[in-house]
């Protein structure tokens, strides 16, 4: 991992990124000057989706993520966090992570880079991760098409590996889970940290997306889910923590 200082007083920790990176590169003006957007995702915030290639053939589709605060703490601070040492800001932390899963095989995103904007006490953050190809969140997808048995059972398998090895996800929801034609992928790793595995915080992560599943299906009366596709999960699910 790589850390570069700029002139702005910003510091970028980089991972496979050209060496040129700069802080502009961090905010999606810079990508529209290069005609290089090529969508976005809205939620609470607006997640864009850039081609790198435009500027290094070497790159693909990344995805550039501004850190925003959420809860009440928002109408104080829409994107400031208090600066205790850089490892621990949200950016460098989420890109550490995900490095670590990437380079041990898991099913996350590839991370770029990560943006620290220091103020005094405070800082504003970004990331820059690459998109996954030819992937679309569970709530997208069960909106259009059911999952097969194999398909949940599949997930819950995958599920079980991140919990096998401490990998706590701090936002498991549907919409944090993206599918392809022949895998699963987390995302969104933000507050995630790597935990015991015997210290009982897998059941909570599990509610967590079951609710998620429910809220989705309340808004959405056609998402192609049920109580028997959750047990698929759920059964697959301890069934491969049970084999580890």
């Amino acid at each position: 991992m790589k850390l570069k200082k700029t002139a702005t007083g910003s510091i970028t920790y980089c991972e496979q990124t050209p060496q040129e990176i700069e802080v502009t590169w961090f905010g999606v003006d810079f990508w529209r000057g290069h005609s290089a957007v090529t969508g976005s995702s809205k939620g609470r915030y607006t997640t864009w989706f850039v081609d790198a290639s435009k500027l290094d053939p070497t790159q693909q589709q990344w995805v550039l993520r501004h850190y925003y605060r959420g809860g009440l703490i928002e109408k104080v601070s829409r994107d400031q966090y208090f600066f205790t040492s850089l490892k621990n800001t949200r950016a460098v932390a989420e890109l550490t992570l995900l490095e670590n899963l990437y380079q041990q095989g898991f099913p996350v995103p590839k991370p770029i880079a990560a943006n620290v904007e220091r103020n005094g006490l405070w800082y504003r953050a970004d990331l820059i991760i690459e998109r996954v190809d030819g992937a679309e969140d569970l709530v997208a997808r069960l909106s259009k098409t059911a999952m097969t048995t194999e398909q949940w059972q599949s997930l819950g398998q995958c599920i079980a590996r991140f919990h096998h090895h401490g990998v706590y996800h701090a936002d498991l929801n549907a919409k944090n889970i993206l599918i392809t034609a022949d895998k699963f992928y987390l995302i969104d790793f933000d507050r995630g940290e790597i935990r015991s595995p015997k210290a009982n915080w897998q059941r909570a992560n599990l509610d967590r997306l079951l609710r998620s599943f429910r809220k989705e299906l309340a808004k959405l009366p056609q998402l192609a889910f049920t109580e028997a596709d959750w047990q698929h999960l759920h059964r697959a699910y301890h069934s491969a923590l049970a084999s580890k």
